[in-house]
C-alpha cells in the first residue's frame, strides 16, 4: 500500500503545474451572460487553442485570466493558489497579454512603451537597455523585421505595431512570461509573419513557457496548438488535443456548417468593358490600376506594401471634404476599428447608420423608424450578437464591432466598396455569410476593392493585383490567383 502511494504520488509530482485555472466561471453584463460556469485549465508547457464565435466569452475568460475582470461566480487560482486576486497580482505572476486591440502608446517610440510595460527598466541607460532587449526579441521573433525602435509608435504601421507588440510581451525583463494569451495575433500580418510567430509559439512552449492562442485561423489553431478549447454561449463545449480535431469538426464543434467557397465564373461581358475607375502606375513603377463594374478586386502581397495607400488614393479620387454629396460614389470598411472605424461614445445603431443618413432623412431630419428598421435589418443579416442596437458600440466584441462596420457600407447605395483587410477578428460563420453578401452584391453590379492578409479570400476575387515597395508588380486572374503565384510575384528579383 505504501508503495503504491509513493508512486501516485511521484506522478502527481510529473505532472505539469497549472499555471492557471478558472472553475465554474460566470461572469454577466446586465442581462447578458458573457460567461456561464466556464472551466479552463493551462498548464505549463502547453499551447491551449481557444475558438468560438463572437460573443462566444473567448475576450470575457480572458479578462478573467488576466486579473482585469472579478468573476461574480467562479474560482480563478494561480498556480494553485485561488486567494490573489487582480491585474497586478496576475502581471506578477507572469500572466501576459496581446489584445487584439493594440494597446500601444502612438505618441511613445517603442522604447518608451517598452519602458510603460516592463516598469523595471531604470536608471540612468534605460533607454539604451530597453532598445537593445526590444530589438533582440523582435530579431528572434520575426527576422528581418526592419523596424527602428526608436520611432514613435503613430508612424509604424498596423502590421508594425502588432509585432511590436508581441514581442515587448514576450520580453524577459527581472522574470520570464509563463503565460502568454495571444488574442489575435496575426490579425495584421502577412502569411510570411504569421508563420514565423507560429514557429516562435511553438519555441517557447517547449522551454516550458504556456500560450493561450486566439485565432479564427483555424490552420493556424490546428497547427500550433496542442489542446484546443471550444467556447459557445459563455461556455466551454468542447476540450480536446489538437489532433482530434479537423477544420470541419472544429466548425461543427463552434455550432457552423462548414461551407465551401466556390470560385466566381468568370464574366466575360463584365471583362469586356470599360474600367469605372482607373488610376496610372504608382510613382511610374509597375503597373496601371483599373476596375470594371461587379468586379471583386484583391490587393495581394506581403503586408506594408502599399495596400492600404492604394485604398486611401482610391477613396480620396472619389470623394471631397467640401462636397458631401460626391461620397454617394464610394464608401469604405476600415480594417482597424478602434483607429478609424468606430464612434466609440456611440450606440450600436449610430454606428452602422451614419453613412446612410441622406437616405434617412426627410427635411435635414433623420427618420428614426427608418433608421430603427434598417438597424433591425442588418443585425438579423449579418448576426450582431447584442440585445439591443440602443446599446453602446464598445459592449460588442472585436468581431461584432466590425460586422458592424461592414453593415455600415453595405446599408449604403455606394456603388464602389473599398475593404481594408476587414476580416480581422472575424469568426468563420460570419465570414462566410459576408462572402455570400458581397458575391450578391457584386453580382447586382456592385464593385468591391478588397485588401486582405488572408490568400483564402483574395482567392475569391476576380482579379488580384500584388504590391511591392508601394507598387503593382503582378496581375492574377482566375485561377492564376494562387498563394504560390502570390509570393512568387513577392519576391521577385529578390536575389538580385
Amino acid at each position: 500500500m505504501i508503495a503504491v502511494k509513493d508512486n501516485a504520488s511521484m506522478r502527481q509530482d510529473a505532472e505539469p503545474q497549472a499555471v492557471v485555472s478558472a472553475r465554474g466561471v460566470k461572469v454577466h453584463f446586465g442581462a447578458v451572460k458573457a460567461l456561464d460556469g466556464a472551466d479552463v485549465t493551462i498548464l505549463a508547457g502547453e499551447c491551449i487553442g481557444l475558438v468560438g464565435h463572437n460573443g462566444a466569452g473567448k475576450s470575457t475568460i480572458v479578462n478573467v485570466i488576466n486579473g482585469g475582470l472579478s468573476p461574480h461566480e467562479g474560482i480563478i487560482a494561480y498556480e494553485g493558489d485561488d486567494k490573489v486576486h487582480g491585474i497586478n497580482a496576475a502581471r506578477a505572476l507572469g500572466i501576459r497579454c496581446v489584445f487584439q486591440e493594440l494597446s500601444l502608446a502612438p505618441n511613445l517610440t517603442v522604447v518608451e512603451n517598452m519602458r510603460v510595460v516592463h516598469r523595471s527598466l531604470a536608471g540612468w541607460n534605460w533607454r539604451r537597455q530597453a532598445a537593445a532587449i526590444i530589438r533582440a526579441k523582435l530579431d528572434e521573433i520575426f527576422t528581418g523585421h526592419k523596424i527602428d525602435v526608436m520611432r514613435t509608435v503613430g508612424e509604424l504601421s498596423i502590421a508594425e505595431r502588432q509585432m511590436v507588440e508581441i514581442a515587448i510581451t514576450f520580453c524577459a525583463v527581472g522574470e520570464e512570461p509563463k503565460l502568454v494569451i495571444l488574442d489575435e495575433p496575426t490579425s495584421s500580418l502577412d502569411a510570411g509573419l504569421a508563420a514565423q510567430l507560429m514557429a516562435y509559439v511553438r519555441a517557447f512552449v517547449q522551454t516550458g513557457g504556456a500560450v493561450m492562442l486566439i485565432s479564427h485561423i483555424l490552420g493556424e489553431i490546428l497547427s500550433t496548438a496542442s489542446r484546443i478549447l471550444v467556447m459557445k454561449d459563455g461556455r466551454v463545449v468542447a476540450d480536446r488535443v489538437a489532433q482530434d480535431f479537423t477544420v470541419h469538426s472544429l466548425v461543427q464543434a463552434m455550432g457552423s456548417v462548414v461551407k465551401e467557397q466556390d470560385r466566381k465564373v468568370r464574366n466575360e461581358e463584365r471583362v469586356a468593358a470599360s474600367p469605372i475607375l482607373a488610376l496610372p502606375a504608382r510613382g511610374g513603377k509597375g503597373l496601371a490600376f483599373a476596375v470594371r463594374k461587379g468586379e471583386v478586386i484583391g490587393l495581394a502581397g506581403l503586408a506594408g506594401h502599399g495596400q492600404t495607400e492604394m485604398l486611401l488614393d482610391l477613396h480620396r479620387s472619389l470623394s471631397s471634404n467640401w462636397l458631401p454629396g460626391r461620397q454617394d460614389k464610394i464608401t469604405f470598411v476600415a480594417g482597424d476599428r478602434s483607429l478609424n472605424g468606430t464612434f466609440p461614445l456611440w450606440s450600436i445603431l449610430k454606428n452602422l447608420s451614419i453613412a446612410s443618413l441622406g437616405e434617412l432623412s426627410q427635411k435635414y431630419l433623420v427618420n428614426r423608424q427608418r433608421e430603427e428598421g434598417l438597424g433591425a435589418d442588418w443585425k438579423g443579416r449579418i448576426e450582431i450578437r447584442t440585445p439591443a442596437m440602443e446599446n453602446g458600440i464598445l459592449s460588442l466584441s472585436g468581431g461584432n464591432q466590425q460586422k458592424v462596420l461592414f453593415a455600415r457600407a453595405l446599408a449604403t447605395t455606394s456603388p464602389i466598396v473599398l475593404m481594408d483587410d476587414p476580416m480581422r477578428g472575424v469568426d468563420i460563420g460570419t465570414k462566410q455569410e459576408v462572402y455570400r453578401i458581397l458575391n450578391h452584391e457584386a453580382a447586382a453590379g456592385r464593385t468591391f476593392i478588397w485588401y486582405s492578409t488572408e490568400m483564402d479570400e483574395i482567392r475569391l476575387c476576380d482579379r488580384a493585383y500584388v504590391f511591392r515597395n508601394g507598387a503593382i508588380i503582378a496581375e492574377l486572374v482566375g485561377d492564376q490567383i494562387t498563394e504560390e503565384n502570390v509570393l512568387a510575384a513577392s519576391f521577385a528579383g529578390e536575389d538580385a
